[in-house]
């Protein structure tokens, strides 16, 4: 690829925007021998890098390690992380170490692992724009004969080089930013931050007299049980505050696991959107949730830390949003309201970790796009069941990795799903694709009409014109 800004003669297949783990796993299948795919891999980092803020010491994966980047769609490939256990000399201590959930620092480390061997995967490439590479009604314009769809033009931060790439499909995988609410977002960084800059901040919250942590998701529980289990070093005040109605464990039951199955998936994209967006706010705890194991871990260090006369200096409050966040000289006053109760509090903290999820805001290198780009009611992108873009008036396809949650369901961030979907979106881009796009691989059924396939069912009849009569489930059978 050039460095003055000219456009490189090679058309590329495939060239994916972002290097997490799903779009790193589309490379690792794409590099098969059988896949025959001239793809690239764009990331804005020098290397790659999964939530390194996040990378607790002792913090596992929520999925078993069977979840890698290609074992679910090729147990043979050779990117899998039992070979990285082989090829890195650890497959006796990950035989011995007999857990299927493996530690994220490891599953971060497998991932550097397969960046490196993959050469798809290009760091220090900032994508700013990407445009079609023949607009509508103009036969003229560059790289038409090569049956190029798109230009993207990227550029490195360090040395502010530029380079443009020609390919026909794109998948944008740039994964979600961390979301910081609008009254709290201009107190200092140092002192009030969220989750993902954890351990960039541990050592200023190591030294404060107070830390408050603001949230209940599996985040918040991991630094409020890293802290907790430091605190009898550091002497602080400790406390967990949560808008939700208590500190839930996660869904983790085996049952409960199959909504994260490709027959889920099919299930909830052809309900009507008006029902997937009811079904959804219900099902906070199927991915939102504290994991069962950590949740045992709070309890159990709580517990160890109050043996004999001890009374651990800690304090956790559900039901209670915090609105507003002051500084008062070196400390800040969180303005609470209980809301159950319908009680109003102000508490001081020197430190606040904030807990508050994350967004997926449309990447602006899009923006040549847009008028291409199909969005529904709500402004959400339209979403074929393949993965990609509902668009008009362009030759090639624009395929997305977890932007799909409204039209696909809550695996949509799901580690145990992103080889399912690499492989139904190389189904698209290859005529023979050697990775299977599976599709009976539970034992529950969803929909009346594939139960009725299978059992003694008579008069099946659906709703007129697709609506639902009855959105909410009847009363259960106690």
């Amino acid at each position: 690829m050039t460095d003055d800004g000219e456009t490189d003669e090679q058309v590329y297949d495939l060239l994916g925007v972002g290097l997490g783990p799903f779009n790193l796993g589309l490379a690792a299948l794409a590099d098969g021998e059988d896949a025959a795919l001239d793809a690239v891999f764009l990331e804005q980092k020098p290397e790659f890098a999964w939530h390194e803020g996040m990378l607790v010491e002792g913090a596992t994966l929520e999925v078993p390690f069977l979840a890698d980047l290609v074992t679910l769609a090729d147990p043979t490939s050779e990117h899998s992380y039992l070979n990285y256990a082989r090829q890195t000399d650890r497959i006796y201590e990950t035989y011995f170490y007999e857990r299927f959930q493996i530690p994220r620092r490891e599953y971060d480390d497998y991932c550097k692992w397969v960046a490196e061997r993959v050469p798809a995967c290009q760091f220090s490439r900032r994508v700013e724009s990407i445009v079609p590479a023949r607009r509508e009604g103009d036969a003229s314009t560059e790289a038409t004969e090569n049956d190029a769809a798109f230009v993207v033009t990227a550029r490195d931060p360090e040395t502010g080089e530029t380079h443009r790439y020609l390919t026909r499909h794109l998948v944008v995988g740039v994964g979600s930013r961390p979301f910081v609410p609008e009254p709290f977002d201009d107190l200092p960084d140092a002192d009030v931050f969220h989750t993902a800059g954890y351990l960039h901040n541990r050592e200023r919250a190591l030294d404060a007299d107070g830390i408050t942590v603001v949230g209940s998701g599996q985040s918040a529980a991991e630094v409020f049980q890293d802290l907790l289990e430091r605190q009898p070093d550091n002497d602080y005040r400790l406390d967990w505050l949560t808008r939700s109605e208590g500190f839930f464990p996660m869904e983790y039951s085996k049952l409960g696991l199959q909504h994260f199955t490709p027959e889920y998936t099919q299930y909830f994209y052809d309900l009507p959107q008006a029902v997937s967006d009811e079904v959804l706010p219900e099902q906070d705890l199927l991915y939102k949730g504290i994991d069962p194991d950590t949740s045992d871990e709070i309890y159990e260090t709580l517990y160890e830390h109050s043996i004999g006369e001890s009374d651990p200096d800690v304090g956790l409050l559900a039901m209670t949003e915090v609105e507003d966040i002051e500084q008062v000289g070196e400390r800040y006053r969180l303005r609470c309201r209980q809301w159950q109760e319908g009680t109003s509090f102000t508490h001081e903290s020197d430190v606040v970790v904030l807990g508050t999820g994350y967004h997926r805001p449309t990447p602006d290198f899009l923006d040549g796009l847009e008028s291409h780009i199909q969005r529904d009611e709500r402004g959400r992108f339209r979403v074929e069941e393949t993965y990609g873009l509902e668009m008009t008036g362009l030759d090639g396809r624009v395929f997305v990795q977890n932007a799909e949650m409204h039209t696909h369901g809550v695996g949509a961030p799901d580690l145990g799903l992103g080889t399912y979907r690499n492989a139904v979106i190389l189904d698209q881009l290859l005529d023979d694709s050697p990775y299977p796009v599976d599709e009976d691989t539970v034992y529950q059924d969803f929909s009346a009409e594939s139960f009725a396939a299978s059992s003694p069912v008579t008069d099946l009849v659906g709703d007129a014109d697709g609506e639902t009569v009855q959105r909410t489930p009847p009363s259960t059978d106690d």
